[in-house]
């Protein structure tokens, strides 16, 4: 029996939320740690996806550039862009520059921050804290 909150939180029943597939096969291809064939990502996602829904969702997701695919065979073997921070750091960016007031929209995503990624935030914007491959000081591109 299908959970009433699951069926809440997908909108209508059986059906996910805009944009959940994709962020569902993201995540197989981030946890796979390679490259890996629409087959393969099938069998990690969760439900009863079927193997034409996943090659859709792959040929969006590359048609964003958010993928990158080689062939291999007859097919195509998938692996994502960029690694996972650096794809929520650009879509985090991505959001705020659509927003039509930056400084509200920054403030407000602060005032929201838990104690410890205030902490962090702060250690990241001082240089004290820096963290990744990227040792360009916040901001500079």
């Amino acid at each position: 029996m299908k959970d009433q909150g699951d069926e809440e939180a997908r909108g209508t029943a059986g059906r996910r939320a805009r944009g959940e597939l994709e962020s569902d096969v993201l995540a197989a291809l981030w946890a796979a740690g390679g490259p890996s064939t629409a087959r393969q990502i099938q069998e990690r996602l969760p439900g009863d996806l079927a193997y034409t829904t996943v090659l859709t969702i792959l040929s969006r997701l590359y048609d964003k550039g958010v993928l990158v695919r080689h062939r291999e065979g007859r097919g195509y073997v998938y692996e994502p862009a960029r690694d996972e921070a650096s794809h929520t750091a650009h879509r985090m960016h991505s959001l705020l520059e659509g927003g039509s007031d930056r400084e509200a929209v920054l403030a407000r995503f602060v005032s929201e921050l838990s104690a410890r990624d205030e902490q962090m935030l702060h250690q990241l914007l001082s240089g004290d804290g820096r963290s990744g491959e990227d040792e360009r000081s916040p901001g500079k591109r």
